[in-house]
């Protein structure tokens, strides 16, 4: 892959110390051993089960999900888990500066600048600093103001661009060191994967409502608890808080100008899971057991809940290792096409003149998010196009209207045929893509990519991920402070303080 943008890429509660004390002390914290189960993930409960039943199957799954939290800041992650989480740090931390300079970011810059706030955490790529629940939101909304951060293949959410955002604004306000922040992000990506498998991804797009919201907002807030250092009931009454600010519509497939899918997705997550740890830090109370308690979260969000996935092996499982990371600045159902139309291009010499039809087949899902999308990054019949006109899909073309709206681009436009194929339903490959290019000769050729670049079957390595963060970047902070920037990140596990590291992310 050629290492350029063209194809790469409190205290306010005196009256009452001793609920402080419960919520916010570090003493009396419930260590727990990584909790196993017999029931896989992606487990299933019969479709007859009664809600009755289902809340039944998982006594108090809030405390042994909360007690689990408690223990994971203490618990040391694998070497490989450590390296993949710094690879999805650093990843998500470069689409934010990135996301700073595009309209979804634009726009939530100058949203805060109107909000104020007391200073807890910076706006990555700015000099403002606000509440870290301000925070959250502006840097969520830069994390996937386009399509560079990472999608988990399993749920098809996005838990980088809500996790990693709200951590950092709680590590920057507590003070926190690098590890203490992967362990963090490697729990958010835990809860947060996990809390939509427990629902059901197809059940929850099945009602119309989106993956994401609930991801983000879980994860962030797994990530931001553990870094405010709650308690299990702290952790409790989180997790309460999360849930009930879980929403989501799945509309934002709609959103022609990724302005609302980018809150969505990345802010309100983030913003969601900031706050519910920062009430719980003010004092407030909840509900302790917000899973499997009367009226809980997993009934009232799915017709066919799996409490179980909720903390199915937790501690030997990593989603953070999982999700795949992006090396196309594309949305991630055309990830896999991209990649074989290109390869079929280098191979054929396929060119404007000797092509006469293009047709995508991709899991039945795909269609309905890229068929025609009116989000340049997204649209695969433009991402084809582009890639058949001009041989490679910039970042820059991959965000232009202009560019869409070329004369040629719009010719080649309708030689692209995208197709759901149920052969490719595989819910081991979920993103996979075939491409059968018929050319004017009468020749048929056809390229089929199971596991797109940067997924965990084909893993991108730390060399190309920095190349990646590098040229997203460097053209906001800077050659020198980029490549230092990446040093850093690198060994994240050895920063003592976030506060440093994320000074070296802002402009003056």
């Amino acid at each position: 892959m050629e290492n350029n943008r063209s194809e790469a890429f409190t205290d306010e509660i005196c009256a009452i110390p001793t609920r402080r004390r419960l919520l916010q002390g570090a003493g009396g914290l419930i260590a727990a051993s990584a909790l196993q189960t017999n029931a896989a993930v992606g487990a299933t409960l019969p479709a007859e089960e009664s809600p009755k039943a289902v809340s039944a199957a998982a006594p108090d799954l809030t405390g042994r999900l909360a007690s689990y939290m408690v223990a994971a800041r203490e618990r040391s992650l694998p070497p490989q888990v450590l390296l993949d989480a710094k690879h999805r740090v650093l990843d998500t931390l470069a689409a934010m500066v990135s996301g700073t300079r595009l309209d979804p970011g634009v726009l939530a810059i100058r949203f805060m600048r109107a909000q104020g706030g007391t200073p807890e955490a910076s706006l990555v790529g700015t000099d403002i600093k606000t509440s870290a629940i301000n925070a959250a939101l502006a840097n969520g909304m830069f994390a996937h103001a386009d399509e560079t951060d990472d999608v988990d293949p399993l749920t098809k959410a996005h838990p980088g661009a809500g996790v990693v955002p709200a951590a950092l604004a709680v590590a920057e306000r507590e003070q926190r060191s690098g590890m203490e922040l992967l362990r963090a992000v490697a729990l958010g990506y835990d809860v947060g994967c996990r809390f939509v498998v427990a629902l059901g991804p197809d059940l929850v797009r099945g009602s119309h409502r989106g993956v994401e919201g609930p991801c983000s907002t879980m994860g962030a807030l797994a990530a931001s608890a553990s870094l405010a250092r709650l308690d299990e009931t702290g952790m409790r009454y989180a997790l309460s808080y999360a849930a009930q600010q879980v929403s989501g519509l799945w509309s934002w497939v709609e959103d022609p100008d990724h302005i609302e899918k980018a809150f969505d997705i990345g802010g309100m997550g983030a913003r969601n899971g900031v706050t519910a740890v920062t009430m719980v830090q003010a004092g407030f109370t909840g509900v302790r057991d917000v899973l499997s308690g009367r009226h809980n979260a997993l009934q009232a969000l799915s017709s066919q809940p799996h409490p179980e996935a909720m903390v199915a092996d937790l501690g030997s499982r990593f989603f953070v290792q999982e999700t795949g990371i992006k090396t196309y600045s594309v949305g991630y159902p055309n990830q896999a096409p991209l990649d074989a139309f290109l390869q079929l291009r280098r191979e054929f010499g396929l060119r404007t003149d000797n092509v006469e039809r293009i047709v995508v087949a991709l899991p039945e899902d795909g269609p309905g998010i890229v068929s025609n999308s009116p989000m340049p990054n997204v649209n695969c019949q433009y991402l084809l196009a582009t890639a058949l006109v001009d041989g490679a899909v910039s970042f820059a073309n991959s965000h232009s209207r202009e560019h869409m709206n070329d004369p040629q681009i719009r010719a080649a436009m309708q030689r692209v045929q995208v197709v759901g194929d149920p052969k490719l339903n595989d819910p081991t490959a979920p993103r996979s893509g075939r491409v059968d290019v018929t050319m004017r000769d009468g020749r048929t050729v056809s390229h089929f990519t199971r596991f797109p670049p940067g997924t965990k079957e084909n893993p991108a390595s730390t060399e190309v991920l920095n190349g990646k963060a590098r040229d997203l970047m460097a053209p906001i902070l800077g050659a020198e402070r980029t490549d230092k920037l990446i040093q850093r990140m690198n060994a994240l596990e050895q920063v003592d303080d976030m506060r440093e590291l994320v000074r070296s992310l802002l402009t003056v």
